[in-house]
């Protein structure tokens, strides 16, 4: 203990706030991070599954399947987002969107609604596809914040839109209750995706023109619509009728990487997509495994002040052993937690895995404070979705 503070807490704390202060070495400090955890664990307290090596490696054996669908979503989907790009798709986008400032709404609307049939970190990586195309590379960090908080909010009513609610229907709980979510999520996404939508337009609005001689490149788009659809069915029928498969193995990951593999000799994908992805990809693994060996036995009584406690935690702290926790517990109003913990880790690039994917992509959204002050709008709409989840459906345990 330190100040009566258990001495893996702050390790992570001093983590988080290296991250949060030098965004140029993130994956290095996050490393660090992890290892001062595991060295505290092994010669202190021990694990949960034992002492020593052996407790270290029974750990991580339980964490396997997750850190592995992570790892095969955030590489894959990474060649998914080039093959979308390689279609040419972004490039025509321009003609189909409005030149004003909705052009951008318009655009975190698309977001919002894959993000429901598709995992958040393929909607996100999409939506800034597009947007680098559209916006000639110039895309506003608040922007770039609305696309990570749109892709999240999409996914929080929808139980494979998201790790978590798809954790939820795993243990039980019924697809129509997550949906509850959307009431908070589409109050949330009025808030800030009007704010970051004429962000961008002040900073580069749409170029109504798209270039000349521009035409659609189908291989590499029906590769995108094979692969994404693997990973929709896969999640569907997985958690339909093998939620313990679901629970043991990376399945979603799998099938995409399988889908990817199987169109490879039409859609021709850039192989090295994957290779840059990994910095990024490691980044993300190593925070979720640091937070899985925080000291968390139990969390506060059921309530919506807890619930609105876990989404702001979220931000900073993976939402994944969150909702196990929640969900041993129980008693919990699943939509209220499906918006919080769905939605709370926009409000900082590393708070989703959908963020981290993101800023592979534009690398300069790597700053917590920029985040914060550019994305202002997402702390307000994570207040206002639930104030909207509460005075219009209240707490439902």
């Amino acid at each position: 203990m330190i100040a009566g503070v258990p001495a893996e807490f702050v390790i992570f704390a001093v983590t988080l706030s290296g991250i949060a202060l030098v965004h140029d070495r993130t994956l290095e400090i996050a490393l660090l991070g992890l290892l001062a955890v595991v060295i505290f664990k092994l010669l202190g307290p021990g694990f949960k599954d034992g002492t020593g090596l052996g407790g270290l490696a029974a750990h991580v054996a339980h964490e396997a399947a997750t850190l592995s669908n992570l790892f095969l979503l955030l590489t894959g989907f990474a060649i998914v987002a080039r093959l979308f790009e390689d279609s040419q798709v972004p490039e025509l986008m321009p003609a189909v969107l409005p030149d004003t400032w909705t052009g951008g709404l318009a655009l975190l609307a698309m977001v919002f609604v894959l993000s429901a049939f598709l995992d958040n970190i393929a909607a996100a990586l999409i939506g800034g596809t597009v947007a680098r195309h559209v916006y000639k590379g110039r895309v506003h960090l608040g922007y770039l914040a609305g696309i990570v908080a749109a892709s999240n909010a999409g996914g929080s009513g929808s139980v494979i839109g998201d790790t978590t609610t798809t954790m939820m229907w795993i243990a039980g709980v019924s697809p129509a209750v997550v949906f509850r979510a959307y009431t908070g999520a589409s109050a949330a996404f009025l808030i800030f995706a009007i704010p970051a939508a004429l962000q961008q337009h002040r900073y580069q609005p749409i170029q109504k023109d798209p270039k000349p001689g521009i035409r659609l490149v189908a291989p590499p788009l029906l590769g995108v619509a094979a692969i994404l659809c693997a990973a929709v069915a896969v999640n569907v029928a997985g958690n339909a009728w093998a939620p313990d498969v679901m629970q043991a193995t990376p399945a979603i990951g799998l099938a995409v990487w399988a889908a990817i593999l199987a169109t490879a000799a039409f859609a021709k994908p850039n192989w090295s997509v994957a290779r840059m992805a990994l910095p990024g990809t490691i980044f993300l693994l190593a925070l979720v495994l640091t937070a899985s060996l925080m000291p968390i036995d139990r969390l506060p009584a059921p309530a919506w002040q807890t619930a609105f406690g876990l989404g702001l935690l979220s931000s900073v702290f993976d939402n994944i052993p969150l909702t196990a926790l929640a969900l041993r517990q129980g008693d919990y109003d699943w939509g209220f937690l499906a918006f919080t913990v769905g939605f709370g880790g926009s409000m900082l690039w590393f708070g989703s895995s959908a963020g981290v994917a993101l800023s592979n992509m534009y690398p300069e959204s790597r700053s917590a404070l920029g985040w914060l002050k550019a994305g202002w709008h997402v702390a307000l709409a994570y207040g206002a979705g639930c104030l909207a989840m509460l005075a219009l459906l209240g707490w439902r345990a």
